[in-house]
């Protein structure tokens, strides 16, 4: 006779919150009794798309759920190990006869790792439960009934979180278990320029966004530093999953009722289905992490620099607003929407370089780097899905519209700030007597221009405007609107 006692695992992945959390209600409402697991898998923390910061993030959100679960006596059994070892480990001590987690739309490794772990969960009779995640919809071949669907999953009021008393394993249990597995350390740097994982830190963002900054928020959404303040800075929450889509979605919708900023907030709930639309259409098509979604582009081939590519890396490019971009990036690990297609124009249009040698560096610096979100946006900000308008951003037409004072980039790129501000946005206009008064040296204080940006604007326009009309790239147009669009649209 199993004398081991029996539990429901709740796997947590992205999902790092405990409220509005399906797997977690669910497990709950099977009424057995509950282990949170998290695993720090070595398939992930080895692959080159993750950074330290993403990693500590994590680690944050793991204390913040532990703060709060110590009201229940329990916390997140927090392992470093490749889930099914964890699994099996804990066999020893539990008949774990069903797992909960959400469906992860994530990177091909994970999705290698689901379905080891499909056949791992088989061949142990455990059930694998997975629950919708933030409204996309797994094993969909087109798009139609897809937006009642994800009304339907919007309508539902957010999950509560109501274990029974000692339904979740105890600390004291859990303690006991650790000493034969590999347990990691939680500790993160005390100061640090990136936002503070957590859900309690991600409710205080929304909270200040809805009290005081949203207003503003159309007005400054495209602006690099305005937006810093004017945006809601909850997009790591969403990306780790502190906080749900659904949850923010209903306040704001709540909020809409008496708010005199309803324009603003109809603008941000729109972006809130936006996300869900591109994790849905990766969902559905995983190739977009290597290749080009619409295979008319894969005969495009460009020649690699990487010169070209460290300088855009560090932000040496000879363009200010670039270059502020990319230092602002690499140090905070965020920029607003409208800058980061800038710099992954300027990338693939401007420099020449194939979207797949940005990949890396762009996932490894965003914080709040979002699979689903990341490879179809760099296609699309590339032109390589010929169903999206082709735009190649110029970055100095951007610079005077969107930071005419260069606040923003005095700020991330010191050399330029005693400068006139005419000349910090195009310092490479100043004549040999203009870098003499002002004890500059362009070349030596700061680079030179690395490409001309009407030459490479050019070229990049016209081979990409001409690919459009090859009969691979229109006939792969029609297929991608047919499985990812309503009819009406083809």
């Amino acid at each position: 006779m199993n004398t081991k006692p029996q539990v429901n695992v709740v796997w947590l992945k992205r999902d790092l919150r405990l409220h509005d959390n399906e797997a977690i209600f669910n497990a709950l409402k099977a009424g057995k009794q509950v282990l949170l697991l998290y695993s720090f898998e070595p398939l992930l923390m080895e692959d080159s798309h993750y950074s330290e910061r993403h990693w500590n993030f994590i680690r944050e959100s793991l204390v913040d759920l532990n703060d709060e679960l110590q009201h229940y006596n329990s916390k997140v059994l927090v392992v470093q190990s490749d889930i099914i070892a964890a699994i099996n480990q804990l066999q020893s001590d539990f008949r774990i006869s069903d797992i909960y987690s959400h469906q992860e739309t994530g990177i091909l490794v994970t999705y290698e790792r689901d379905k080891n772990f499909k056949r791992f969960c088989k061949n142990n009779l455990i059930n694998w439960h997975e629950n919708i995640n933030n409204g996309v919809i797994r094993g969909l071949k087109d798009r139609e009934s897809w937006n009642e669907k994800v009304d339907a999953f919007y309508a539902i009021e957010p999950l509560p979180f109501q274990p029974k008393d000692n339904q979740l394993v105890s600390v004291k249990v859990i303690n006991q278990i650790e000493h034969n597995l590999n347990i990691p350390s939680l500790t993160t740097p005390k100061f640090s320029a990136f936002q503070k994982g957590g859900r309690s830190v991600g409710k205080k963002y929304l909270k200040s966004f809805f009290s005081e900054r949203y207003g503003n928020y159309m007005l400054n959404i495209s602006k690099p530093e305005l937006a810093r303040t004017s945006c809601s800075r909850i997009s790591p929450y969403i990306a780790w999953g502190n906080l749900s889509v659904r949850e923010v979605y209903h306040e704001a919708y709540h909020l809409k009722e008496t708010s005199k900023h309803k324009k603003a907030l109809e603008a941000f709930m729109s972006r809130l289905r936006w996300q869900t639309h591109f994790i849905q259409k990766f969902e559905m098509e995983h190739t977009m992490e290597e290749a080009s979604v619409n295979k008319g582009f894969h005969r495009l081939k460009k020649s690699i620099s990487k010169t070209y590519q460290t300088a855009w890396e560090t932000g040496n490019t000879g363009y200010p607003l670039v270059d502020a971009c990319m230092r602002c990036l690499n140090e905070t690990g965020y920029l607003n929407f409208r800058m980061r297609a800038l710099v992954v124009s300027f990338f693939t249009h401007n420099l020449w370089q194939p979207w797949q040698e940005a990949t890396t560096h762009l996932s490894q610096m965003f914080l709040d780097f979002e699979p689903g979100i990341h490879f179809p946006q760099l296609q699309m900000q590339a032109g390589e899905t010929g169903t999206n308008m082709l735009r190649i951003y110029n970055p100095v037409k951007n610079s005077l519209e969107h930071d005419p004072e260069a606040s923003f980039i005095k700020k991330w790129v010191p050399e330029l700030e005693l400068l006139d501000t005419p000349f910090i946005h195009q310092p490479y206009l100043m004549t040999e007597m203009d870098q003499q008064f002002c004890n500059f040296k362009l070349g030596k204080d700061y680079p030179k221009p690395i490409v001309d940006l009407e030459t490479s604007r050019k070229k990049a326009s016209d081979t990409l405007w001409k690919l459009r009309n090859d009969k691979t790239v229109l006939e792969e147009s029609k297929r991608i609107l047919r499985k990812h669009t309503l009819k009406k649209r083809f």
